[in-house]
């Protein structure tokens, strides 16, 4: 599966069933729906999400008595959860609720369900303790899975992953997203520089993970030792678990040869695997089907609206051992509201392998009854234009066959004649969002 395209939170056309955003640790960093295989239309993802945040929120206040004592102190059961923008009443988690109920106090899984506990460093107090059930860790490898495809990565690809295994969920979180992505893993773990760049460069590595700043690192040394990374296989680096700024990874990408990726989690939600970036680099996209992200005003509390900066909040949707509601991130960030260019992309990609169809075309997105819709107009070659229109139907099905065989979307074909696609002598433009003069008139 890939995380190709942003499909925004609010009112875009689908989102993801289960995709990525990219997230920068940064004042102003943006967050994204993305593109995959696994879209859904927008009504079926808001359901989707409502119905696994009462569940969530019914698991929580039934098996965990913070959540149960500050949801009977807002007179606010789980049943009162009519809609998403209800979750606006619940009340945050956060980092402190984690040390005050250490080390097992918001657990809602019986020990006996428990198969793995990750803990931090507990640098600055109690470690912060999350646990996991099999079906949590199934969730952890499927998104690991979807950000590596969202970084091209893929069957045959060597992957050393030099995050830190134990108790830190880095290394394990990665390790087995790659080993079901079908990659090759090297599990060479943190540290001893001089074995890395001997790793790198004997095993014909093409993806590494680890921190940013251990990348820069093992850039200097392996200068030192006479290795140009520049002249290595590797292609990719998932970068991680501190932040960076965009003259770090310029620097990366120039000195190191490759194509550098921001990877976004935290131990609280689930580890690495919340959200990475496509290969447009132009912000975060969310896995929301498992993460649902809001932005609030970390004053007041109040949810901000898309476009504008504020405190990420996350919710798991989908989390057993022990589900974070409303947990406050404390990382300052804004939930873009303009779909990201890997959308048509990947819609190009789907048209493009159909013979018949030409590089010119348009996405419609409009809104009837309700409910978002996509629609696509593609030219087709002058020859198959002029044929019957038996021959035009059947490549039309194919198209849309193409489409939602990529995207996962149903969207509606129309086959348009040569040249009759408006011509752009800049960038081309091709999502025309109609829906709110379709919605006048539906």
């Amino acid at each position: 599966m890939q995380s190709d395209r942003m499909l925004l939170r609010g009112d875009d056309a689908a989102a993801p069933a289960a995709r990525g955003s990219r997230v920068k640790l940064e004042p102003g960093g943006a967050f994204h729906p993305a593109s995959a295989p696994d879209y859904l239309p927008l009504a079926q993802m808001r359901q989707l999400q409502l119905q696994r945040l009462r569940a969530v929120v019914r698991r929580a206040y039934d098996r965990v008595e913070l959540f149960r004592r500050r949801l009977d102190e807002r007179n606010f059961p789980p049943d009162r959860l009519g809609a998403l923008a209800d979750i606006q009443h619940l009340p945050f988690t956060t980092k402190a609720d984690l040390r005050d109920t250490y080390p097992f106090g918001l657990f809602a899984s019986s020990m006996q369900d428990v198969v793995r506990v990750h803990a931090s460093s507990g640098t600055t107090g109690k470690p912060i303790v999350v646990a996991y059930t099999q079906q949590d860790l199934d969730v952890w490898t499927s998104v690991m899975v979807r950000a590596f495809a969202a970084c091209g990565l893929d069957h045959g690809d060597v992957v050393q992953n030099a995050y830190g295994y134990g108790l830190f969920t880095g290394g394990l979180g990665a390790h087995y997203g790659a080993e079901a992505l079908g990659a090759t893993v090297i599990p060479v773990s943190g540290g001893n520089t001089d074995r890395q760049i001997m790793v790198l460069k004997d095993f014909n590595v093409t993806a590494i993970c680890c921190t940013p700043s251990y990348f820069i690192h093992l850039i200097e040394r392996a200068a030192e030792l006479g290795v140009r990374m520049r002249d290595l296989p590797l292609r990719v680096g998932i970068f991680g678990a501190e932040p960076w700024t965009e003259s770090m990874r310029r620097h990366i990408e120039i000195e190191g040869g490759i194509q550098a990726f921001d990877i976004y989690g935290l131990s609280e939600i689930i580890g690495p695997g919340v959200g990475i970036e496509c290969p447009y680099h132009n912000g975060l996209h969310i896995f929301e089907d498992h993460f649902y992200p809001e932005v609030i005003d970390p004053d007041t509390g109040s949810v901000m609206p898309d476009g504008e900066e504020g405190e990420l909040v996350l919710t798991t949707l989908s989390k057993q051992a022990m589900p974070m509601i409303r947990y406050r991130t404390r990382d300052i960030s804004v939930l873009a509201a303009e779909p990201c260019p890997c959308f048509p992309s990947q819609i190009e990609a789907a048209l493009l392998a159909v013979e018949g169809a030409l590089p010119h075309y348009e996405i419609l997105l409009t809104r009837h009854k309700g409910l978002d819709a996509v629609e696509v107009h593609v030219e087709v070659t002058p020859e198959l234009f002029s044929d019957k229109i038996g021959t035009l139907e059947a490549l039309r099905q194919r198209l849309s066959y193409a489409v939602e065989h990529t995207l996962g979307l149903k969207v509606e074909i129309t086959l348009a004649a040569p040249r009759s696609i408006q011509r752009s002598e800049g960038k081309a433009k091709r999502v025309i969002d109609r829906r709110s003069l379709t919605s006048e008139t539906s």
